[in-house]
């Protein structure tokens, strides 16, 4: 499907992009890791082939994310060339094909796309997108526009800020001033942190090393809920005390670093971007002797400093941490991630029985294993009572894994009981 744009060009990459690209290169060859999709559902109002190539066709010019491309360390926007369309008749087996084989960053458009037909009419389009062109809310105002333009012929409002017009913006004097900023954060903490979370061997690991338990927990969910309106807080901010205060329990660390995946969109020139913003930030807590209802508290300022420190040039922090690491004689980096991954939060009182009786339907499942992984520990909050670890078992085994999560929701129950 031919596809063409107002302008190319070249520019470094942003610094979204640049995190990425440097998470890609530590995760080959398993970065298709990285790739994730959207089925978008056409329910009542089907469209004929020919009006959702166009619909695509439309999306992929305004959005210019979605035909740039990695080449020299760069990013290359492209102004014409084709998006391939992939075609099937069973939307999960179509995103499973098409989000399985890692991209060509040099070459392959950033955005693979496939039609899901009934006949002659289209019931659902299937996006993948490579993590470079897009996040979970790039994503997510990717399919809002593409929604817009079958339903209407058009998107919404005014052109969206574009990754070529952002990188540019980072090099500037006003950039700079912010990149110093969140520096000077990273420099502080790093200078107090211990010199990684998880430090001792696990003893003999898995084959392959990397594993996903993931824990299917309405009373997580239910506990978190309860504990936000108890303490006038968000359920991201207990889950990620929570996940702190086990983490510290794990390690026997006093004081804990963790890197939480932030979205980066509190600016107006990147709100709205279908782009890749979200960086990881750091969040340092220190724990020792102190209750789960204090540490709520003192985790809310540590929060609001972590996510400023998200906007951050990686360049920087490399300097930062190789400097650090110099005069600390050791390499310091917490390896600890947490990213909730969630679009929503919502909290209600939920009473006991009800956090009880939902015990009962836990469940813990093993999705994912493979031979790299840019982390050596990964929380990931997805949908409303998953959570999942994601580790390295040269690391962390995993008896100790799914001691992590059982842990965690024992930790949140209590705590909401309390």
């Amino acid at each position: 499907m031919p596809v063409t744009g107002e302008r190319a060009g070249d520019a470094p990459l942003t610094w979204g992009q640049r995190a990425i690209w440097e998470a890609i290169e530590r995760t080959v060859p398993d970065d298709h890791y990285f790739n994730f999709g959207r089925v978008v559902r056409l329910g009542a109002r089907p469209a004929s082939v020919d009006g959702a190539r166009w619909a695509l066709a439309r999306l992929v010019e305004r959005h210019e994310s979605l035909r740039t491309l990695v080449v020299d360390g760069g990013q290359r926007l492209r102004n014409s060339g084709e998006l391939p369309v992939a075609f099937g008749t069973d939307p999960d087996e179509l995103l499973a094909e098409l989000v399985a084989p890692r991209f060509d960053y040099a070459r392959e458009w950033p955005l693979r796309a496939g039609l899901v037909t009934a006949g002659p009419e289209v019931t659902h389009i299937v996006m993948v997108f490579c993590h470079l062109a897009a996040d979970g809310l790039g994503a997510e105002e990717a399919v809002r526009d593409l929604r817009l333009l079958l339903l209407r012929g058009e998107p919404r409002g005014s052109r969206p800020p574009q990754p070529l017009d952002i990188a540019r913006w980072q090099q500037s004097p006003d950039g700079r001033r912010v990149a110093e900023e969140a520096a000077g954060h990273w420099e502080r903490e790093h200078r107090r942190i211990p010199p990684t979370m998880f430090h001792l061997p696990s003893g003999a690991a898995a084959q392959p090393p990397i594993w996903r338990a993931s824990l299917r927990s309405p009373a997580i969910d239910l506990a978190a809920q309860r504990i936000a309106v108890k303490h006038g807080t968000s359920t991201s901010n207990v889950l990620l005390t929570a996940v702190t205060a086990l983490v510290a329990r794990t390690t026997g660390h006093e004081t804990v670093a963790m890197l939480p995946i932030v979205s980066n969109r509190f600016r107006a020139d990147t709100r709205g971007a279908v782009s890749t913003m979200s960086q990881e930030g750091l969040f340092v807590l220190d724990v020792e002797k102190v209750r789960f209802d204090e540490l709520l508290a003192l985790a809310r300022p540590a929060a609001l400093r972590a996510y400023r420190s998200a906007y951050h040039d990686p360049a920087d922090r490399a300097r930062v941490l190789a400097e650090v690491s110099e005069d600390r004689g050791e390499p310091v980096h917490p390896y600890c991630c947490f990213n909730d991954m969630r679009f929503a939060d919502h909290a209600v009182y939920r009473d006991d029985a009800l956090i009880r009786r939902a015990l009962g339907e836990t469940s813990l499942t093993w999705p994912m294993s493979q031979d790299q992984l840019n982390c050596r520990f990964c929380v990931h909050l997805s949908g409303t009572m998953d959570v999942s670890v994601t580790a390295d078992t040269r690391w962390l085994s995993r008896a100790e894994m799914e001691g992590f999560l059982r842990g965690l929701e024992d930790l949140l129950v209590e705590a909401a009981l309390r």
